[in-house]
C-alpha cells in the first residue's frame, strides 16, 4: 500500500508539472522585433473589386518589406528599415501605374519593460519621406492639382508610444499605440502648405487571436482586427479644428487558413483624404479585400 502511495504521489507531480508547463507554453513570447513589424504595417495586394468612390483600379498593392537593425536579439533597442512603395494599377489603356508612392523610412524602438514580457510599453521614432518620383508643376494652368507628372514630396517625423498585452482567456495579443506625426514646413514643397494635414495624431489598436497550434514551431495569428484613426490639425484649407475632413477612420479584417503558410484574406473599410501621394485631396469612401501578408509569429 505504501508503495502504491508513493507511486500515486509521484504520477501527480509529474502532471502538475506537465499542466505548468503546458499553460506556460500556452502563452507566447512577444519578442520586440514582433512587436515592431506589427507597428510597421502588412504587404497587401487588392482584388479589383473595390466598392467605393476611389477611381476603377485593376489592383492596389503596398509593399512593405522590413530590414532589422541591432546587435543582439534580446537587445531592448531596434532600428528597422523599411522601403516602403505603394502603387495602383488603373483600368484604362495600356493599364498605367501612375505616379507610385516612394515611402523610405527608419525607425528605432526601444522596450521599455523587461525583455520578452508579455504586457510591455515600447517607444518608437521614425524619420519617414514621401513622394512620387515626378517633376512636373504641382498645379495646372485651371488651377487643379497636377494628379499625372506634378511634384509630391514632403519629409516627416513620428514619435509615439505602444501597449503590448496578452488576455490568456481568448488566446490573443493585443496593441494599443498612439504616435505624433510631424511634416516640417521646411522639409515639405511649398504648395503643400496649408492644403495638406502637416500635423497629425494616429491611434491604432489591433488584436490577434492566435492558433492554437503552432506552425514551423510559431504560434500564428489566425485572426486579426486592426482599427486605425487619424486627426489632421493645424492649418488645412480653413477648415474649423473638428471639421469632418481633418478626420481618417480605417477598420482592417484578416483571416489567416490554416493551410496557407504566410498569406491570408483580408478586408477593409476606408474612410478620409487619400493616401496615395498627389490624390490626397480626394476624400475616399472604400470597401476592398484582397490578400495580405501578416507574418507575426508569437
Amino acid at each position: 500500500m505504501k508503495k502504491y502511495s508513493v507511486i500515486f504521489i509521484l504520477v501527480i507531480i509529474q502532471t502538475v508539472n506537465i499542466w505548468g508547463q503546458s499553460e506556460y507554453d500556452t502563452i507566447p513570447h512577444i519578442h520586440l522585433s514582433t512587436i515592431a513589424h506589427e507597428n510597421q504595417g502588412n504587404s497587401f495586394i487588392t482584388f479589383p473589386t473595390d466598392i467605393g468612390n476611389i477611381e476603377p483600379i485593376w489592383f492596389e498593392a503596398n509593399l512593405i518589406p522590413n530590414f532589422n537593425i541591432r546587435t543582439s536579439k534580446n537587445s531592448r533597442l531596434l532600428g528597422v528599415l523599411t522601403p516602403q512603395i505603394i502603387i495602383r494599377m488603373y483600368q484604362e489603356e495600356s493599364f498605367p501605374v501612375r505616379t507610385p508612392s516612394y515611402m523610405p523610412q527608419l525607425t528605432i524602438y526601444y522596450l521599455l519593460s523587461e525583455k520578452n514580457k508579455v504586457n510591455s510599453f515600447s517607444l518608437f521614432g521614425r524619420i519617414a519621406h514621401h513622394s512620387n518620383g515626378q517633376d512636373g508643376n504641382f498645379f495646372l494652368e485651371n488651377g487643379d492639382i497636377n494628379l499625372e507628372t506634378g511634384s509630391f514630396a514632403t519629409n516627416y517625423f513620428d514619435l509615439g508610444i505602444i501597449r503590448t498585452k496578452y488576455s490568456n482567456r481568448f488566446n490573443a495579443v493585443q496593441f494599443l499605440s498612439t504616435s505624433m506625426e510631424i511634416h516640417p514646413p521646411s522639409l515639405t514643397i511649398e504648395e503643400l502648405k496649408g492644403i495638406y494635414g502637416l500635423y497629425r495624431w494616429n491611434a491604432i489598436f489591433s488584436i490577434f487571436k492566435l492558433q492554437n497550434k503552432t506552425i514551423g514551431g510559431h504560434k500564428k495569428a489566425s485572426l486579426s482586427i486592426k482599427g486605425k484613426a487619424t486627426w489632421m490639425f493645424g492649418e488645412l484649407n480653413d477648415k474649423k479644428p473638428i471639421a469632418w475632413r481633418r478626420f481618417i477612420f480605417s477598420l482592417t479584417v484578416y483571416y489567416h487558413p490554416k493551410f496557407l503558410e504566410d498569406i491570408g484574406f483580408f478586408a477593409q473599410v476606408y474612410h478620409g483624404s487619400d493616401y496615395y501621394n498627389i490624390y490626397f485631396d480626394h476624400q475616399l469612401s472604400v470597401i476592398r479585400i484582397g490578400i495580405m501578408t501578416e507574418i507575426l509569429r508569437f
